[in-house]
């Protein structure tokens, strides 16, 4: 079977898409079965399979790209493209330049976002080592209007001149099984990238959000980038680039946080409100520098839950109604969640040992209500709290 997408470009294979979305639209199985018996009458086999399958990620690609039915993927090139609103936060930052390398550029995510925004460059130049994903980043582009903006080379990104480049961003490939950003690991190596600003000073390099600390260089900015509540990627910006050392930016409204100097921020039991920063805060490093902004308190040293005693919306937290409050004792929680008529509850633990399901097990919760049950340390002792979101009926 010929599994390459890019076939689909072909007058036929636009056919076979069109004749998929005519007759599955947004639905998936078991309509699909009945779909591919059709058009294997119509169609070559491997056409009609390759086509199927495009639906089908498009279908799931519908949560990155707005365009995402119009466009052609790849499995891997889908699950590694960045988000078309972190692609667009990132691509802002490239305002100033006329001509950009997009090195390892995949299915087209960013190339999409450097080459379509309204401050896009004059060109930008699109190079993978996968054919396939080089011929679909061009056509995806086209999608969005952008295709005579690109131009595509086919090429191992370190083979390739960067005379005339103004900024380069580049998102290195994690060789299979690896969970974690380590020096050396990616294709091509982070240290690679990182000097590729001696080539070009402007450099922005995607990274994995557990990227650790000490692979950043000094005079680089760290940036950690959340959509809503879900941690999503980290983004190392050159020296030409960096306006802090660290970054925390949630989206989609695109509100960032940086390190600043101050005061040190006090430590003391929890108040009436409990703050969970954004894991894109709690990465950078910035929950004092939150805490600060907010005029909260931290609840211990190395914890990184701060506390307030008046209600606070900010996008870098989540507030959370301090119901009950006390040194952790199992018995005496599971007493008091179903004195509350709590039956079901988000466990939270931070800085205690203790398997969640386990403890939820025993907690052996009943009740119409619902609560968020933090287990955690204060001034190094273990605690617990129940919590509800601000206007929720519960205590």
């Amino acid at each position: 079977m010929n599994d390459n997408p890019a076939v689909l470009v072909s007058p036929q294979g636009r056919a076979v898409l069109a004749r998929v979305a005519a007759l599955l639209g947004g639905r998936e199985p078991p309509a699909a079965l009945a779909v591919a018996e059709e058009l294997r009458r119509e169609y070559p086999a491997s056409l009609a399979a390759a086509a199927m399958a495009q639906h089908e990620l498009r279908l799931a690609a519908r949560a990155k790209f707005a365009r995402a039915m119009e466009m052609l993927f790849t499995r891997d090139g889908y699950e590694q493209a960045s988000s078309e609103p972190i692609a667009r936060h990132r691509a802002a930052r490239f305002g100033g330049a006329r001509r950009v390398a997009d090195l390892c550029c995949g299915i087209g995510g960013d190339l999409i976002a450097l080459a379509s925004g309204a401050d896009s460059p004059a060109t930008v130049l699109a190079v993978d080592r996968d054919e396939v994903h080089a011929r679909l980043a061009l056509h995806n582009a086209g999608v969005y209007g952008a295709g005579h903006r690109v131009r595509a080379c086919v090429a191992d990104v370190r083979d390739v001149t960067l005379r005339g480049v103004d900024a380069v961003f580049i998102d290195p490939a994690r060789r299979a099984g690896e969970r974690r950003f380590r020096a050396g690991v990616s294709r091509p190596p982070l240290d690679w990238c990182l000097a590729l600003a001696g080539q070009v000073p402007a450099v922005s390099v995607k990274a994995a959000p557990g990227l650790p600390a000490e692979l950043i260089p000094h005079g680089w900015e760290a940036e950690f980038i959340a959509d809503g509540r879900d941690l999503k990627e980290s983004v190392l910006w050159s020296p030409t680039f960096a306006t802090a050392p660290r970054r925390a930016t949630i989206l989609p409204g695109g509100d960032t946080l940086v390190a600043r100097p101050g005061d040190p921020v006090p430590v003391t039991e929890p108040g009436e409100y409990l703050l969970d920063p954004s894991p894109a805060v709690t990465r950078a490093g910035l929950v004092e520098d939150l805490a600060r902004l907010l005029g909260a308190r931290k609840i211990d040293p190395r914890i990184a839950f701060l506390t307030a005693d008046s209600a606070t919306s900010s996008p870098f937290a989540r507030t959370l109604r301090v119901v009950d409050s006390a040194p952790w004792n199992e018995k005496r929680f599971a007493a008091r969640l179903r004195e509350l008529g709590v039956g079901a509850a988000d466990l939270r633990r931070r800085g205690l040992a203790g398997d969640v399901d386990q403890i939820r097990r025993r907690l052996r919760l009943v009740g119409p209500h619902r609560a968020t049950v933090v287990l955690t340390r204060v001034s190094d002792k273990p605690w617990g709290l129940i919590c509800t979101d601000p206007d929720a009926p519960l205590g």
